[in-house]
């Protein structure tokens, strides 16, 4: 359930806010004044924050700047006020949107819904962003275009010695045979001999060791297969 903090030192209003966004099926917590919304703001785990600007103690836009230096949850700050200057600084200070007092709660609650998966949007693709690329020391490989860069400088690799590397960073500090390489790599219908590996790990080896003679990724371990070094 996505948890809502609402920053209002209205409370008829706040609690309305709260009723119509619990009833959406949130999960809302109220702050009353500046300073106690601030720090339930940085120590808190929400997923949107509601923020009046004019606040006793700690105002919405010191609030919104102190909360953006260490997050990236949507800010919806609201304001009796309809000067451009406001919702200008407000903006300029993080905020995502800019709502004026009275507001109609439907529209409220269409605001919130729309930030809020905006915001998961940007979590799930930055996760996949990350989930498609693998770095190791100074090997990155970039799993959708499957590209292999070497301190930045990107080398080619044939397709089966690009599947064997990103097998084996993918399988750290794991012993496998030539077996299981030859198995996951070439698979067990193929044809060939385990010397297909053994010859495989030399061209990586030449690829990506400062010295292939002294490997520091790839190590073998006599008598029982290889291994990737982190």
């Amino acid at each position: 359930m996505k948890r809502i903090l609402i920053i209002e030192d209205d409370q008829v209003i706040a609690e309305v806010e709260k009723d119509y966004l619990e009833a959406t099926g949130y999960r809302v917590e109220i702050a009353a004044s500046g300073d106690i919304g601030l720090k339930m703001a940085l120590l808190g785990d929400y997923d949107l924050i509601l923020l009046d600007l004019m606040l006793p103690k700690t105002d919405g836009f010191e609030i919104c700047r102190q909360v953006r230096k260490v997050k990236n949850i949507p800010i919806l700050m609201v304001s009796a006020k309809k000067e451009d200057i406001d919702k200008i600084r407000g903006l300029g200070l993080g905020a995502d949107d800019y709502v004026i007092k009275p507001f109609s709660l439907g529209e409220l609650v269409a605001r919130v819904k729309a930030h809020i998966a905006r915001y998961d949007r940007l979590i799930t693709d930055n996760r996949m962003r990350v989930t498609d690329e693998l770095r190791i020391r100074d090997i990155q490989i970039d799993k959708l275009a499957r590209k292999v860069f070497i301190k930045e400088t990107e080398i080619s690799f044939t397709s089966k010695e690009y599947d064997l590397l990103l097998f084996l960073l993918m399988n750290p500090n794991r012993v496998f045979s030539k077996d299981d390489l030859f198995e996951k790599i070439w698979g067990v219908d193929s044809f060939g001999d385990f010397a297909t590996v053994t010859v495989h790990i030399s061209k990586l080896r030449e690829k990506i060791e400062t010295d292939p003679s002294k490997p520091q990724y790839i190590e073998t371990i006599w008598g029982v297969g290889y291994r990737f070094n982190l």
